[in-house]
């Protein structure tokens, strides 16, 4: 539950907590009251850690101190998260094989830093007739990547998308 939806002190409203002191032991239910008067004397703030439960469970702590870790907890558990983000090469089916293997080396890095890529071939004009074309070189795009050995697996094969034909690739996972 997030920090900011917690009832603290006057808020509560019900008529008995189940009250767990500062020191983290349980007091038992309790008049709403005398739990107040308790964390008044404490010098802390009364906290309610669970609304849902019969009777109401309740805390006495620090609530800006409570808070503050929280925060610092969500912070440290957003930095460990990675953010996967998809890299597009576009081509067309006109290329040259020194220009597809250039392409294809740019294609093995995005993987090995583990974004997903997004290998897209346009058609232009009179190529539109000739899908087939840049489907091959999507085929030979996926030759390359397995002939450097690279972890990866196709998340969408190649489908026309109005003037583009487009493949998905991601890296493979647990390779670490």
């Amino acid at each position: 539950m997030a920090a900011k939806d917690l009832r603290v002190n006057k808020e509560i409203r019900v008529r008995e907590v189940r009250l767990i002191d500062e020191k983290g032991e349980q007091r038992g239910i309790i008049p709403t009251i005398e739990a107040l008067e308790l964390a008044h004397h404490a010098n802390a703030d009364l906290v309610e850690v669970s609304p849902n439960a019969d009777p109401p469970v309740c805390k006495i702590l620090d609530y800006g101190k409570y808070k503050f870790d929280q925060e610092k907890r969500r912070k440290e558990s957003k930095k460990k998260q990675k953010q996967i983000k998809l890299k597009e090469i576009r081509m067309q089916p006109k290329i040259e094989t020194h220009d597809l293997e250039f392409k294809t080396k740019h294609i093995k890095t995005f993987l090995e830093e583990g974004n997903k890529v997004k290998v897209t071939i346009r058609f232009r004009g009179r190529e539109l007739a000739h899908t087939e074309l840049g489907r091959d070189v999507l085929m030979k795009v996926n030759e390359i990547l397995e002939e450097l050995e690279t972890d990866f697996s196709m998340d969408r094969k190649p489908i026309m998308e109005g003037r583009f034909m487009s493949m998905i690739l991601s890296p493979k996972t647990g390779k670490k």
